[in-house]
């Protein structure tokens, strides 16, 4: 009887041993019996939350799923442009499993390979025939979001058949051959070239007309400066000439007396010069009467 005891309680502590499972943090479960999902009132996969969970032993079998959001790094692969060139394209995605039990089916018994390998095949399909349809200029900068979007949105559509929800998908990097990325470079230095040529252009315009702006007023302050210059040395002058009229209408003697001084520093000044003068004539009267009354 103590033997039987004993082997029904072993019995009874493997059966609870089996029927209990835990499902980890971040993980779903679903169950297998007799080779089928166990569902939720027969339409979807009866999904298992985090935590302890009971099972039917012997009979079910448990899946654990990772539900977190996974990355795909896709290896690079080369597509055709609109204009029959090659570019080379490296993405990667971001996805989760949305229906488990369709995620279970579609990849035989949720292998995390599999599901990629059909993912990779739809972004592969979805980035061709996006790529196909735009020029290289179009990819590279004006178009490439559109592209990513465009891709995102066929991608999406088509990854629920295998219960799988694409989160996001980019390009993380774009390359040309080297063939054609000389080519697009070259005919992006001439465009800049021809950027630079027109700007130098613009710039020799302004700078012959600022010039010419700058000339013209140097002329006209010059104009100015020497209307200026002559009126007051003709005001100087009429002056001048007022002052000796002045004198020479107050003190004739000493006007004439003045201006033979000034006429002896100029004939004199110069020691080189040689003079032919008759010594009798007007021009050294002063000289020769040096005592005259000067009134």
């Amino acid at each position: 009887m103590r033997k039987l005891l004993i082997s029904l309680i072993i019995v009874a502590s493997v059966v609870g041993l089996t029927s209990v499972f835990v499902v980890d943090e971040g993980e779903k479960g679903i169950v297998i019996r007799f080779g089928r999902i166990l569902k939720f009132n027969n339409d979807t996969a009866h999904i298992y939350d985090p935590g302890l969970k009971f099972k039917v032993p012997l009979f079910d079998s448990v899946k654990l799923l990772d539900a977190r959001i996974q990355t795909m790094d896709d290896q690079s692969d080369r597509f055709v442009t609109s204009e029959k060139k090659d570019v080379i394209i490296d993405s990667y995605v971001k996805w989760r499993i949305k229906n488990f039990g369709q995620y279970y089916l579609s990849t035989g018994g949720g292998n995390r390979m599999t599901a990629e390998a059909l993912l990779q095949r739809k972004v592969s399909d979805g980035l061709r025939a996006e790529i196909g349809s735009k020029t290289i200029k179009e990819i590279i900068s004006e178009k490439r979001e559109q592209v990513m979007n465009d891709v995102l949105n066929e991608v999406q559509s088509g990854a629920s058949d295998i219960g799988i929800e694409v989160i996001d998908l980019r390009i993380k990097k774009l390359n040309l051959p080297d063939k054609i990325s000389d080519s697009i470079y070259a005919r992006m230095r001439a465009e800049r070239e021809t950027v630079a040529r027109r700007h130098r252009a613009q710039g020799r315009e302004k700078a012959e007309i600022i010039r010419a702006q700058a000339e013209l007023e140097v002329a006209t302050i010059l104009a100015e400066a020497g209307k200026t210059a002559r009126v007051t040395r003709g005001e100087a002058d009429a002056e001048v000439a007022r002052i000796y009229a002045g004198t020479y209408s107050k003190k004739p003697e000493f006007y004439n007396f003045l201006r033979s001084l000034q006429a002896y520093e100029n004939s004199f000044n110069n020691k080189s010069d040689i003079m032919v003068i008759d010594p009798n004539s007007e021009f050294f009267r002063y000289m020769k009467e040096p005592h005259s009354s000067i009134n």
